[in-house]
């Protein structure tokens, strides 16, 4: 049903530390369907409504249309809300979407899959040269909606997998683009990216505590953020190299026995806070960042927070690949 659930307030942070312990199966099966065009269509249709800047109608009827989508594709959707701090100490709604992809009775006990995006865009283009232009929001078509659009393709294919359904958790965070803009000169706050995921994380690790003892449901997590620029290239980020690393060679595994080493690299890449980070070091579930990072003054491309991030850099083929390698790894672990 689509509702809206769990409203808290988010209290100060204690980061955690989390270990994992994953069976990796390197044999890959490249015949899991997906459709890049069918993911890129999603994407346009998240960017049609414009910047996604939390508060915004565009983000409200974002949130109507990719929450009526995924359940019209047969997931199980609900609306996870609560007020979390800003980068200025003033109190923001935030709104992830949170979607359940059923298993197939044989797995139907299997710990689940975390797969996750954000879909809000950043309210300011902080990286334009142009100063004119810093305090107009971008359109946020690869950072964010390039990973929502994978993840509504992965619900659309889901229910058309005749076998190795597992259960599979989707969440699309709110205000990971929110943290606290180049040009403020105000006093510094810190975590002030990624707040849907900090709510997130702290609602999900709550809720175990409740429970002494209680075992996560869920084996392990994959973000993906900045997955459709056609030039784009992942290498593997620090923090999932720390936390969730088998599950990083599972992946990069399986992507180099697809033919996709030219995307999923062996590089690596310094600290980057997105987040699975949070979702690492609080709610203690191993999660991947799939990122596109690149060698540069920011370690992001260069229409990273600026208004050249259109559909111009997002590509079907890249898409595709990403979704193929994931749906791979989710029905093959």
């Amino acid at each position: 049903m689509y509702c809206k659930v769990l409203t808290y307030i988010l209290a100060p942070l204690l980061i955690i530390g989390c270990s994992s312990a994953p069976k990796t199966n390197t044999q890959a099966k490249p015949d899991v369907a997906f459709d890049g065009d069918s993911a890129y269509a999603f994407v346009a249709g998240q960017v049609a409504f414009g910047p996604r800047v939390p508060g915004s109608d565009a983000h409200h009827d974002c949130v109507q249309y990719i929450g009526r989508t995924l359940e019209r594709l047969g997931a199980k959707v609900e609306i996870q809300t609560g007020e979390v701090q800003r980068y200025d100490g003033e109190w923001q709604h935030i709104a992830n979407i949170c979607a359940h992809l059923e298993a197939d009775s044989a797995y139907r006990n299997e710990k689940a899959v975390l797969l996750c995006a954000h879909y809000d865009s950043r309210p300011w283009a902080d990286q334009e040269e142009d100063y004119d232009l810093r305090m107009n929001p971008i359109p946020g078509a690869n950072d964010g909606a390039s990973g929502v659009g994978v993840l509504m393709e992965v619900a659309r294919q889901w229910p058309m997998l005749s076998e190795r359904r597992r259960p599979v958790e989707i969440v699309l965070f709110d205000c990971e683009d929110m943290g606290t803009p180049a040009f403020y000169t105000g006093q510094q706050r810190n975590h002030t990216w990624c707040l849907g995921a900090q709510l997130w994380a702290r609602m999900y690790s709550n809720k175990r505590s409740a429970v002494s003892g209680q075992q996560s449901a869920i084996a392990f997590g994959i973000l993906l953020d900045m997955v459709g620029d056609p030039n784009a290239s992942f290498p593997r980020d620090y923090y999932s190299e720390q936390y969730a690393k088998k599950y990083v060679d599972k992946i990069w595994k399986t992507a180099e026995l697809m033919g996709y080493s030219h995307r999923f690299t062996s590089g690596q890449a310094y600290p980057i806070t997105d987040d699975h980070y949070y979702v690492n070091a609080i709610a203690k579930i191993p999660c991947v960042d799939i990122i596109h990072y690149v060698p540069s003054e920011t370690g992001f491309a260069w229409w990273w927070h600026t208004q050249k991030d259109d559909m111009s850099n997002v590509s079907p083929n890249t898409l595709q690949e990403v979704g193929k390698v994931i749906m791979t790894v989710i029905v093959d672990n």
